[in-house]
Order: structure tokens, then sequence, then C-alpha cells
């Protein structure tokens, strides 16, 4: 299991790359290896808005289906299509392959997120 030490993680296993104030949002090597061979991406619109914790998205793989759960609150920037069009790129490369980029609220929000020590952890007891 690969764990990027510029990441933050969540107990749902996606990880967040924060530059200023966008941050990308994917979903971790942990949870792409737990999925599968993933078949389907759904992403929300540009300038849908989320609060945190709500669902914005769905990965499907051949073992099954999982909701994706923002992380902090924000407004849609991005959403990378490339993953729309070609879902084995979350397999082949989970942190180069982001799923949505957010403009972010409140930075309050990123402090109960995990470090990578943390997350490893974290994935260690779930086995």
């Amino acid at each position: 299991m690969s764990v990027l030490k510029n990441l933050l993680y969540t107990e749902e296993h996606e990880w967040l790359k924060v530059e200023g104030n966008k941050v990308y949002i994917g979903i971790t090597d942990y949870a792409q290896k737990a999925l599968g061979s993933i078949v389907y991406v759904e992403l929300p619109e540009v300038d849908e808005e989320f609060s945190k914790g709500e669902v914005f998205g769905v990965v499907e793989s051949v073992k099954a289906a999982s909701d994706i759960f923002i992380p902090v609150t924000g407004k849609i920037l991005e959403a990378n299509e490339d993953t729309v069009d070609d879902p084995s790129l979350i397999n082949s490369a989970a942190y180069d392959n982001w799923l949505i980029c957010v403009e972010l609220q409140d930075e309050a929000e990123l402090e109960g997120l995990m470090k990578a020590e943390e997350y490893e952890d974290f994935c260690s007891k779930e086995e």
C-alpha cells in the first residue's frame, strides 16, 4: 500500500492535496486495491456546492459500488473527466488521478484529517 507524505487522509480512504484555497480530492491506493478493477466513476458538475460529509460521487468496480464523501465544505472548481472516461486510471495511479478540485470554505475542517503516518496506522488496524 502506497501512502504519500504530502497529503491528508480520511477514514473513508480519500486523500486531499491542499494548494492554497484549492483542494484536490481522490481515493487512496488502499481504497482502489480494496475495490478491485474500477469500471465506472460518477462526479458532480462544476459549481455544485457540498457540505463536509456529503456524497459527491460514486466509484464502481467489478466487486462493488462505493459512495465518495467530500471531506471539506466547498464548491466544485473542476471534475477530472479523465477518470470518468477511463476509470482504470485510478487503479494504475490513485494519487496521480484526482477526482475533484474544490474551493476550500473553512480551513479549520482540515484539522480533523489524518497525516500519512496516522493513515498508515489506521489502515493497518482495518486489515
